[in-house]
Formats: structure tokens, C-alpha cells, sequence
């Protein structure tokens, strides 16, 4: 297997974006990474497009983006894994050019979520629960993400103050990032007073459906190292996936998919949570950071409440988390999410994030999760 390095980043502006269609959002991000990387589109021997289907009129979309983007009459994939579908893109173009099949791929992360109704979005993203005992009831993702931090406020004394830290923390850094959905700061009161959803979560604990792009250029260790220039490698990546329905779940103050999904990229990268410098953690609620804090190994069961209100995952904390904005400020374009968390971690390793860079990042990692932890991957990147 040989290594493979990220060459070339970009990503568009998220948020309702009425001025471009799913085609010119893909082209957006595409034509930044290859600006970027400064190579010749000709190199690129194929294209994993993430995005999921439904939120979309256009069926096979992967092929209307490989023609958009002048690919054509290379190979192109569309990967559907929910809101980790950018990040099982990621792992798929991974193991082709590991395996030798290409030397240089690209990975476009695309979704226009907003043309929808709220009603129809929820609909869509509640039959990611079993259709058959969950679902038909009305379940909702709020819904389940509530259920949730009701277990964990039970069990470990987790409270509203600390899950609306996550989302202030969040906001704070949405508002200095220019592709943000979201660029304005949020007060405590102004979280804890927003009106109910899922009791205990309200809408400043939820992040919001957007339209967006990203799109990463993965080369192998060869072909990156004869650009010059600082190379990012994406050296540890694990996956693994939990029952459909939260009624066969064991736990629900854990995701069983994010803990085996982190233990395979750490051991693949030879390097635990502590060597971590900067982490992109699934977001979608408040409580599902809390979650991930704790099964990424970054603080023990229960602690994430804490260790967020006492500003442990702040640029100059512990281990800075989600300093883009997270899917909370940043929006969650679902196709797109895993892509670009991908691509804040490489520019966090190549010192490129301004003033919410975090000082010495040479180790990132991106944990992603499809549905309700169905899936779940996490990356592992390194800067040497």
C-alpha cells in the first residue's frame, strides 16, 4: 500500500445559495483545489462525488458533476453514507490510490439541501432511523439526538449551560470564518433562551441544512512529493457502523461507531488522542460534540459537559475542536460535511486559517457520522 497525501483543498461559501446550482457549488470547491495544487486536470484519473441523492431532482448526479467539471471520459463514483457520505468518498479514494490504481483522484462533496421545505428535510432525515419500529412513529433527528442528552444528563449531571457552551464555542468561530453560514457570535442567554425542539434541545443546539461544496485532490507519495512544498498525509482512517435502530443500542451515551472507528485510525497512525492537535468532530447537535469528546478518547465518559465549559476545545485549550464553526455555525451540507472537515484540517497542518489557526498543528483529525452513528469514519492527518 503506498501513502497518500492530500495536494489540493477548496471550498465554497455554505448557506443558502439561490445564485448556483449543485453543479456550479461542486465546480466552485473543484476549481480552488486544483488552483491550489497547481496541477493540470488532465493528471486526475478519477472522481468520487459525495452527495446524497434524495435532496437533489437530479437522479446519478455524479455523472452530471464529472461532466461539469470537464472529467469526462474518466471514472466517476457517487458514495451515499449519509452525513458521513464525504467522508466515506474520502476512504474510498484513499484505497485506489494507495492500492496503485490512480495516482492522483479527486474528492467533490456536493448538496443543495435548501430548496426543500424544513417539513420535507426532516422527513428524509428521519428514514435514516429504521423505517419499520422508528421512523413510521414520527421519530425525527432532533428527536434522537434529544434522547440522547436526556441518557447522558441522567447518567453523568451533563447540563443545558454545557451543551450551550458547545454551540457558543462554535459560533464564536463561525463568525471569523468567511465560508460560515452562520459569521455571528452567540451568547449564552441567547442559546439557553432560543425557542424548544427537542427538550432539552433548542435551535441554537441544532445545527442548520445548507447548501454547499468541497473538494479535496489526493495523490500518492510520489506524485505529491514532486510539487514541492509541504505535503499533508492522510496516514490513519477507520470506519465502523451500529445497529439502524436506537431501540437494538446498548448505550445511547456513546456511539459504538465513533469508539472502534477512532481505535482503528490511531492505531493505523501510530498516535493516541493526546498526540492530537485540532479535531473536526460531527457537530450536528450540541450533544453529539459532548458524545464525541468522549469516545474520541479526548476526555474520559461523562467529562465533555466540563471539559467544554471550562474551554478545554478552544484555540489554546486542550485539544482545539471544531474552530471553523463546526456543522453548528459552518451549516451541514450533508453530502459535503466530511469533505469539509477534511479540508479545514489540512489548511490547520499547513498554517493557512488565520486567526483561528491553532499554533503548532501537526496532527488533525476529522470524525464524521452517517444518520445516528449507522456510520461513522475517522481520519487521522499529519503534517511532517
Amino acid at each position: 500500500m503506498r501513502r497518500v497525501a492530500v495536494i489540493g483543498t477548496g471550498h465554497g461559501r455554505f448557506g443558502v445559495r439561490k445564485d448556483a446550482t449543485v453543479q456550479e457549488l461542486a465546480f466552485e470547491a473543484y476549481r480552488e483545489a486544483v488552483d491550489e495544487a497547481a496541477i493540470d486536470p488532465a493528471e486526475i484519473g478519477a472522481t468520487w462525488v459525495a452527495s446524497v441523492p434524495e435532496y437533489q431532482k437530479q437522479r446519478s448526479l455524479a455523472g452530471v458533476i464529472q461532466e461539469y467539471l470537464g472529467l469526462n471520459p474518466r471514472p466517476v463514483w457517487l458514495t451515499e453514507a449519509a452525513c458521513a457520505s464525504g467522508s466515506a468518498a474520502l476512504h474510498t479514494a484513499w484505497t485506489a490510490v494507495a492500492a496503485g490504481l490512480y495516482d492522483l483522484v479527486a474528492v467533490v462533496g456536493c448538496q443543495k439541501m435548501t430548496e426543500l421545505e424544513t417539513a420535507e428535510i426532516l422527513a428524509l432525515m428521519g428514514r435514516v432511523g429504521d423505517v419499520q419500529w422508528e421512523s413510521v412513529f414520527g421519530s425525527t433527528f432532533p428527536a434522537y439526538y434529544a434522547l440522547f442528552a436526556r441518557q447522558h444528563m441522567a447518567r453523568y449531571g451533563t447540563t443545558r449551560e454545557q451543551l450551550a457552551a458547545v454551540a457558543v464555542k462554535n459560533h464564536y468561530y463561525g463568525a471569523r470564518n468567511g465560508k460560515a453560514m452562520f459569521q455571528k457570535e452567540a451568547s449564552l442567554e441567547k442559546v439557553l433562551s432560543s425557542a424548544p425542539v427537542a427538550d432539552p434541545l433548542r435551535v441554537f443546539d441544532c445545527c442548520a441544512n445548507a447548501d454547499g461544496a468541497a473538494c479535496l485532490l489526493l495523490a500518492s507519495a510520489e506524485r505529491a512529493k514532486s510539487l514541492g512544498g509541504e505535503v499533508v498525509w492522510l496516514d490513519g482512517l477507520g470506519s465502523a457502523s451500529a445497529p439502524m435502530s436506537v431501540l437494538r443500542r446498548e448505550d445511547l451515551c456513546s456511539l459504538p461507531s465513533a469508539v472502534e472507528a477512532s481505535r482503528q485510525a490511531y492505531a493505523m497512525a501510530g498516535a493516541g488522542p493526546e498526540a492530537v492537535k485540532v479535531a473536526e468532530v460531527h457537530d450536528c447537535f450540541t450533544i453529539a460534540e459532548i458524545l464525541a469528546l468522549e469516545d474520541l478518547g479526548f476526555c474520559a465518559p461523562g467529562e465533555g459537559g466540563p471539559f467544554t465549559l471550562a474551554g478545554e476545545t478552544r484555540t489554546g485549550g486542550r485539544i482545539p475542536v471544531n474552530v471553523d464553526g463546526g456543522l453548528k455555525a459552518k451549516g451541514h451540507p450533508i453530502g459535503t460535511t466530511g469533505v469539509s472537515m477534511a479540508v479545514e484540517i489540512v489548511r490547520q497542518l499547513r498554517g493557512a486559517c488565520g486567526e483561528r489557526q491553532v499554533a503548532g498543528a501537526d496532527l488533525g483529525l476529522t470524525h464524521n457520522v452517517g444518520g445516528i452513528g449507522q456510520y461513522c469514519f475517522v481520519n487521522l492527518f499529519r503534517r511532517e
